[in-house]
C-alpha cells in the first residue's frame, strides 16, 4: 500500500582495488569476508566499503567541490572505509610508508573521520584516481537498503601491507575475479547477487587499463534488480546495456544479503 513505510535507504560506497598478480596472471582484486555477526551480508565475501557518513559529506563539500555532493562524499567514504578495513591508503598524491599507513589507520579508528587524518599526515587527496564503475541499489530488504557507488582503483605492483579489521571482517585476501567465481561455485565462499555480477564483469578485463576504459565508456545508471516470472521459474534480472555479461540468475540460487 502507498501508505506503508518505505525501507530506509543508506548511501554507501565500495572500491574494487586492483593489483598486478605477482605470478604474472590476471589482475588480482582485494576482497574481505564479513563477520557472520553483521546484519547485512554476514559471512559474505565483498569489496571494501561501507556507508557514507555526514563527515564524508562535510569533507567533500570543503575540499572536493568539483564533484557533485554524493559523488564527492562517496569517493571519500570509499577511501576512508578502505583504510579502516584493510590498512591501505588510497587516492592521495603523496607516497605513504607502511608505518604511516598503520598510524593513520589507528588514528582513523579513534577519530572516526578522515579529515583529521589527512591534516595530521599532510596528505592531499587525488580523487581522480578513483574510476566510477557502477551504482547498485537493490531493494530486497524490508527494513533498509544500500544505494552503493562502486569505484575502481589500481595500486600497481601490490607491494603493500594489509591487515583485516576484525571488528566487521574475518578475512582479507587477494584473488582474481575468475578465481573468486570458481571458489563461490565450489561453495568455498559466498557472494551476494551484486558482487557476483560485478565479479563476472571484472573477469572480462585483462588488466586495470581495460577495466578503466570500459568503465569510462559505459554509462552508469542505478541498477535495481527486478524479479521476473519466466516459464522455467522466477529469475532476478538487471538491465542488459550496462556492461554486465550475465544479467539474470534463478531466484533460488541468488544470494541477496
Amino acid at each position: 500500500m502507498s501508505g506503508d513505510p518505505q525501507p530506509e535507504t543508506i548511501p554507501a560506497a565500495t572500491v574494487v582495488i586492483f593489483r598486478n598478480d605477482p605470478a604474472g596472471g590476471p589482475p588480482q582484486l582485494l576482497m574481505v569476508t564479513r563477520s557472520r555477526n553483521m546484519s547485512f551480508a554476514g559471512g559474505m565475501a565483498v569489496f571494501p566499503g561501507g556507508r557514507i557518513d555526514p563527515a564524508d559529506r562535510e569533507l567533500a563539500a570543503r575540499i572536493a567541490p568539483q564533484f557533485d555532493e554524493i559523488q564527492g562524499a562517496a569517493m571519500i567514504a570509499a577511501m576512508r572505509e578502505t583504510l579502516e578495513e584493510t590498512g591501505l591508503v588510497i587516492a592521495v598524491k603523496e607516497a605513504v610508508s607502511a608505518a604511516e599507513a598503520a598510524d593513520a589507520r589507528a588514528m582513523l579508528l579513534e577519530t572516526v573521520a578522515l579529515a583529521p587524518v589527512l591534516e595530521h599526515f599532510g596528505w592531499t587527496l587525488d580523487l581522480s584516481r578513483l574510476v566510477y564503475f557502477a551504482r547498485w541499489w537493490p531493494r530486497f530488504r524490508h527494513e533498509r537498503s544500500f544505494d552503493t557507488h562502486f569505484y575502481l582503483y589500481d595500486i600497481g605492483t601490490g607491494a603493500v601491507d594489509i591487515a583485516v579489521d576484525a571488528t566487521e571482517n574475518t578475512r582479507l585476501f587477494w584473488t582474481s575475479a575468475a578465481d573468486a567465481l570458481a571458489a563461490a561455485d565450489r561453495g568455498e565462499m559466498a557472494v551476494i547477487f551484486p558482487t557476483r555480477r560485478n565479479l563476472e564483469r571484472l573477469a572480462t578485463f585483462a588488466d586495470f587499463g581495460a577495466a578503466k576504459a570500459h568503465a569510462e565508456a559505459t554509462p552508469v545508471r542505478t541498477i535495481t534488480p527486478k524479479i521476473e516470472d519466466r516459464e522455467g521459474g522466477r529469475v532476478l534480472t538487471i538491465p542488459g546495456d550496462l556492461g554486465y555479461p550475465v544479467t539474470e540468475e534463478e531466484i533460488s540460487s541468488a544470494m541477496r544479503g
